[in-house]
């Protein structure tokens, strides 16, 4: 159940007017009162010999009580209260007792014999507007000073009493919601998205791996948007507003946003400090950057993950939580140079991720630079075509970044940051439904590659993996994904690598009793650590052990075998 104060008003009888009407596009159904200050307030919904002027005066009697001049220019107050959307349809009388706790919590009508005036209308199944004025029988102003924070908490005692969704609480630290003017203004637009929606996810793309203003400021302007700088009477800039070309306002000007207004941490001096880490940037970085492709730049990312993942685990809370702000960045990065099959389940990821990047422990960048040398060479190195090398290092990447991001939920729970421990189990949901098709095609080749190992070598290698994880062998040696996982050890062997050492360190490094395909989870595990080609179609004849591996790619190939998940349960879910 989620209360959400709005703007203070100067108009009862407007407010009305819209409550009883019919809504933007006939939305609204059987508008009528469910509650009022005293119970008789008439109802231009159900009474037809009611005015929605009637109500208005009645609730605006008391500014009568004072002078003209000393009366408040905005004295209307509004609340609505909305269900989730999986709880029940509450009754009239449920809505009712709603309003009357709500009131009485915010200080609108705190149950003292002389509260503010308002009422409670009701035109959908999911929720009701409170609408008050902000001037009590007495002719006082009302206590309503953080009248939000209350109201939700009085929303989470509701929700334990009838037993319905139970809301995750906020801290503050959530980007803006859209207001219902932007919701609606979208809506008569055609945009799937607000205007400070779409802003928030431009903005937050383009200072992904930036390093100075100039660069931010240069993709900002790449990608379309209108640009405000504010600068200090020195010269210095001190902040900036964007807007898109074709968001105008009622006099037909461009509608401006700061930084700041879209998300916490995208204000001017909280994106600087993203950079302020960094060390000066070296030549060889540079071209190296520059000359990244998609391939090695997901290689890369996968190893700035996995390393990640230890400091997410056992760093210090400062540092872990620049590590999963960095993380959002390269999610960023990743969706914006994604192939088309995996491209919306990634920007799904990335876009759920962004409330889990914040939170009351302030991060301490310059831990994070790998991270962050990630998302910079994943957005220089350009677009992945979803084949080959770059399909299978995006399976690797992703593979890597969903540990990541469980690590991120698990830190999140364990701090008690309900909300971001959520959006991160969603990302990581999102993740793994990219992983899919990322997957398909190398691990099938990786399949037929070790389907076609002699029997001597698979033999030898069952002796090997049982000896070296002897409480994971039967599990692996039952999933479809061994014959990979067998392929894999064959590489790395003739690669002149220890396969023992290398499947010791990989079920060392992260438990993994409770993945759905361990042999999945180790061939990812095995190719980062052993520095392998993520695509093996592209590896030159060797022989290997008595065995030939053949480069031939099969004229078919079976259904990827079985996704791992992560091995730790994830927590709870809560909205």
């Amino acid at each position: 159940m989620i209360p959400q104060i709005h703007k203070q008003g100067s108009h009862t009888p407007g407010l009305l007017y819209y409550l009883y009407g019919k809504g933007t596009h006939e939305e609204h159904v059987d508008p009528h009162l469910v509650a009022s200050f005293d119970g008789m307030s008439p109802d231009p919904g159900r009474d037809a010999t009611a005015t929605k002027k009637d109500l208005a005066q009645l609730l605006d009697q008391p500014l009568h009580l004072l002078a003209a001049d000393q009366r408040p220019d905005k004295h209307v107050w509004h609340c609505s209260v909305r269900a989730a959307p999986d709880d029940p349809i509450l009754s009239d009388e449920q809505w009712a007792d709603i309003a009357r706790r709500i009131v009485a919590a915010t200080g609108i009508d705190p149950n003292d014999g002389a509260g503010c005036r308002w009422a409670a209308v009701r035109h959908a199944d999911d929720h009701i507007h409170i609408v008050a004025t902000l001037v009590r029988e007495d002719g006082r102003r009302p206590d309503h000073h953080r009248s939000g924070k209350r109201a939700q908490a009085e929303a989470r005692l509701i929700e334990k009493e009838l037993g319905i969704h139970q809301v995750a609480p906020g801290d503050g630290t959530a980007a803006q919601r859209p207001t219902s003017a932007e919701r609606h203004k979208a809506e008569r637009q055609g945009r799937e998205r607000t205007a400070r929606e779409t802003l928030r996810e431009t903005v937050r793309r383009a200072v992904t791996g930036a390093r100075s203003d100039e660069e931010f400021f240069a993709r900002l302007a790449a990608a379309g948007l209108l640009i405000r700088k504010r600068a200090a009477p020195s010269g210095d800039l001190l902040g900036y507003k964007v807007a898109l070309h074709d968001d105008l306002n009622k006099d037909g000007e461009p509608v401006f946003y700061p930084g700041a207004r879209l998300a916490p941490d995208l204000s001017l001096p909280r994106i600087r400090e993203r950079w302020s880490g960094d060390p000066a940037p070296r030549q060889e970085d540079t071209v190296r950057t520059r000359q990244s492709t998609p391939a090695a730049a997901r290689r890369g990312t996968a190893s700035a993950a996995w390393q990640a993942v230890l400091v997410v685990e056992h760093g210090d809370d400062a540092v872990a939580a620049a590590h999963i702000a960095a993380a959002g960045e390269v999610l960023d990065a990743l969706a914006k140079t994604s192939a088309a099959h995996t491209r919306r389940e990634l920007r799904y990821a990335a876009t759920a991720f962004e409330r889990a990047s914040r939170s009351h422990v302030r991060a301490v960048r310059g831990h994070d630079r790998a991270l962050r040398q990630a998302a910079r060479d994943l957005v220089h190195g350009g677009p992945a075509l979803g084949r080959d090398e770059d399909g299978a290092s995006t399976a690797m990447a992703i593979d890597m970044l969903f540990f990541l991001i469980t690590a991120g939920a698990h830190w999140h729970a364990r701090k008690g940051h309900a909300q971001q421990a959520e959006a991160a189990v969603r990302a990581a949901e999102h993740l793994h439904t990219a992983y899919q098709p990322a997957a398909a095609e190398p691990l099938g080749v990786l399949y037929q590659r070790g389907r076609r190992l002699s029997r001597p070598v698979i033999q030898r290698q069952t002796v090997l993996l049982r000896d070296t994880l002897p409480s994971l062998a039967e599990q692996i040696l039952a999933e479809p994904g061994w014959y990979a996982l067998a392929a894999t050890i064959a590489e790395a062997e003739a690669a002149g690598h220890d396969p023992a050492a290398l499947l010791s360190d990989a079920a060392e490094r992260r438990e993994l009793d409770t993945a759905d395909s361990v042999s999945d989870v180790l061939v990812w595990r095995l190719r980062r650590t052993a520095d392998l080609p993520a695509d093996a179609t592209d590896l030159p004849e060797k022989g290997t052990a008595g065995d030939r591996i053949t480069t031939r790619r099969p004229a078919t190939r079976p259904s990827a075998p079985g996704r791992q998940r992560s091995g730790e349960e994830t927590p709870g879910r809560s909205r």
